[in-house]
């Protein structure tokens, strides 16, 4: 089975994936048509996919939002297509092998479906595609990291090194990684500029990694990702210019920068602050003091360039998503741990307070959030956005704790009609873009495991 995975995956992401397809590639499930209202400043834009599946092989096709529902139903449960009943028993056997965060809450469902996406769209390489079409067919740093740590997190630890093994591969020697990779890892797609921000995300992913990994197996996962730990920490001390900050790097609004942004320097700030903890594990005195004294040199930058406001440029009272890296779980969650993450700062009420700040100039018609206050006022919700903010909130009590529940419940009730996450919802509540976005499926399940913890 895995041979013919693979190799079915090989002729799969090969091929362009244009909106129509011929009738042997693509499986379709019809959806009720959305309700655009005419005539408004607002975007409007079609669906892609309802969500991806694997058929009898174990081969990746997509669900399509267009034609007869009685074409093919998936089976119960799952993200197998009909017919594919072997294949439909072994994704459920996967569920049962970890935990589904919100067991038993109004939230269950949204959990299952979420890792059933991550579980469809990890290849046996390790390589996770963002979604389904077009230019989302590739494997981000950014993505990948965030199913690592949802993976570590419900228990799948052999699925999270899989994933941290592929980027470990992928990892340029000198510790740089790429925008996004081809999902057999021989390079990138294009020539996309190498965004900063992944050298971060993937040290965090480790650290969450071996910190959810048994104490009696961790020496053995530290040893086997040694070269991402010495490579990603020479990387990240050396991007820090002589303010303290990183210098410029498209971050995940996939745009040239000019300015450094907290999209960049806080996400390098988790990674270092990972590192430091991990030499720490190591019992690697050189490596734990020159991690943690990057990771103090590049917080107190922060503090100094973005404080108060925490906008997305220093000094710009214009905030992002990004305020929420600021928060755990990308920062330690107790001044104890905190000590052996370098000593760094924790959590701040000034974040906490730029962070319903961020929600405010972000909100949407529709109920979710844009990227950021100054994204184009097109009407259009964006779910990763708005799963960050809620993770961002969920550590936190009272009001924080309201606007994650408040998120939450937006992002369930915004999902196409087989229950995975789209990457955009329009102004009046349809759902557009691609699915299953699994930026926005890890994020939602590390914020509801950290209502669970609380």
């Amino acid at each position: 089975m895995a041979g013919r995975r693979r190799a079915g995956e090989r002729r799969w992401w090969r091929r362009e994936l244009a909106l129509v397809v011929g009738a042997g590639l693509v499986v379709t499930l019809g959806v009720a048509g959305t309700n655009h209202l005419g005539r408004t400043p607002y975007s409007d834009k079609p669906l892609y996919l309802a969500t991806m599946a694997r058929d009898a092989d174990g081969n990746l096709v997509r669900v399509d939002v267009d034609g007869d529902a009685d074409d093919l139903s998936l089976l119960p449960g799952t993200r197998a297509v009909a017919g594919a009943t072997a294949e439909a028993a072994a994704q459920r056997a996967w569920l049962a092998d970890g935990s589904v965060p919100a067991t038993g809450t109004r939230w269950e469902g949204m959990a299952r479906d979420a890792l059933l996406d991550l579980r469809t769209m990890t290849f046996d390489d390790g390589a996770v595609l963002a979604a389904g079409s077009g230019p989302w067919r590739y494997a981000w740093p950014r993505d990948g990291a965030f199913v690592a740590v949802a993976y570590a997190r419900t228990g799948h630890l052999d699925d999270a090194r899989r994933v941290l093994a592929f980027y470990q591969r992928a990892q340029a020697a000198d510790g740089t990684v790429e925008a996004r990779y081809l999902p057999d890892g021989s390079g990138p797609p294009d020539d996309r500029t190498p965004q900063t921000d992944g050298i971060g995300w993937l040290l965090w992913a480790l650290g969450e990694t071996v910190d959810a990994t048994p104490a009696a197996e961790r020496a053995a996962v530290l040893a086997q990702f040694e070269p991402l730990l010495d490579r990603g920490a020479n990387a990240a001390v050396r991007a820090l210019g002589p303010t303290g900050l990183p210098g410029p790097s498209p971050d995940y609004w996939e745009k040239r920068e000019d300015t450094v942004t907290l999209g960049t320097a806080a996400p390098l700030l988790a990674g270092l602050r990972a590192a430091a903890h991990l030499y720490g594990l190591l019992d690697d005195d050189g490596g734990a003091t020159a991690a943690g004294s990057a990771a103090r040199r590049l917080d107190a930058a922060i503090e100094a360039g973005f404080a108060p406001s925490y906008g997305r440029y220093p000094g710009s009272s214009g905030r992002d998503a990004a305020v929420a890296f600021l928060l755990p779980p990308f920062v330690p969650a107790s001044d104890a741990v905190a000590a052996d993450y370098g000593g760094v700062d924790t959590d701040d009420a000034a974040v906490r307070a730029a962070l319903h700040a961020a929600a405010g100039q972000m909100a949407r018609p529709g109920g979710g959030l844009a990227p950021g206050a100054h994204w184009t006022q097109d009407g259009v919700s964006w779910t990763p956005e708005t799963a960050l903010v809620a993770l961002g909130a969920a550590s936190g009590d009272g009001a924080d704790r309201a606007l994650a529940t408040r998120l939450l419940d937006w992002l369930d009730d915004h999902r196409t009609v087989t229950g995975s996450f789209p990457e955009k919802v329009l102004h009046d509540g349809s759902p557009a873009g691609t699915a299953p976005l699994v930026w926005t499926s890890a994020t939602v399940l590390l914020a509801l495991a950290t209502l669970d913890a609380r």
